[in-house]
């Protein structure tokens, strides 16, 4: 883990893995939508709406993923003090935010011609939901103090405070009467979809997977590269009043 913990080797990996990412995503992308469009079957109940599937499985999926990436950020900064935790865990709230966003919003289509409402107060609707507030605090958190290293300590507490919404998420299907059916595919028994809906579900999973990648780096070379640019100017102007002050005592 050490051995990233330079910022010159993380971005010499970067270089060389972002590309990659980026050209998996983009086909997975294409294929995933062929899949989805083309070659999956309409569903004998819900017919084509059951296509918003391969759109809001997805979000869901790498929502939970990256806050438990969050969360690992978090304690990495906390208790080791990896230098690039912070800079990992500011990168990554505001994609987990997105993507929880557009796990709601498809949710909500999805579900207002399935149950005839736009929104419910169910046990998972609800719980992902906090999911979105525990991002957006995250990143008020992180951006609400002067002091930037007081506003990582306390977004960091917030990522580990709020890993407890992920088995409540995982599990309210299990635990409560929800209008959500139980999983099909993360199950210990095996997926029970038909192979023909599981295809495009993991490739557009494997889709978000590489923007996740691609957008990750993009931010965290960004904020290193912010980072980089206030300390040097925090030396020219430490500089700049040692000279000025050289010059009064002379």
């Amino acid at each position: 883990m050490q051995r990233f913990a330079n910022p010159g080797q993380f971005l010499r990996l970067a270089a060389v893995v972002q590309p990659w990412a980026a050209g998996v995503g983009a086909v997975a992308t294409a294929v995933g939508l062929y899949f989805a469009l083309f070659l999956s079957p309409a569903d004998y109940q819900q017919g084509d709406t059951v296509r918003i599937m391969y759109v809001h499985v997805p979000a869901a999926w790498m929502a939970l993923s990256i806050y438990l990436g969050l969360a690992v950020a978090a304690a990495l900064s906390l208790v080791w003090k990896h230098p690039l935790a912070d800079v990992a865990a500011r990168a990554m709230a505001p994609i987990g935010a997105a993507f929880t966003a557009l796990c709601l919003i498809t949710g909500s289509l999805w579900g207002q011609p399935m149950w005839g409402t736009w929104w419910v107060w169910d046990a998972r609707l609800t719980s992902v939901l906090v999911l979105f507030f525990l991002y957006l605090g995250h990143i008020a958190l992180a951006n609400a103090f002067d002091d930037a290293d007081r506003g990582a300590r306390a977004a960091a507490v917030l990522a580990l405070v709020g890993v407890v919404n992920l088995p409540i998420i995982k599990f309210s299907v299990d635990w409560w009467n929800t209008l959500h059916q139980p999983a099909s595919v993360m199950r210990l028994g095996g997926p029970t979809i038909h192979g023909a809906m599981l295809a495009p579900l993991l490739l557009m999973w494997a889709a978000y997977m590489g923007y996740f990648v691609v957008v990750l780096i993009t931010r965290m070379r960004t904020e290193l590269a912010e980072r980089r640019l206030r300390a040097l100017q925090l030396n020219a102007e430490q500089a700049t009043r040692m000279t000025a002050s050289a010059v009064e005592a002379g």
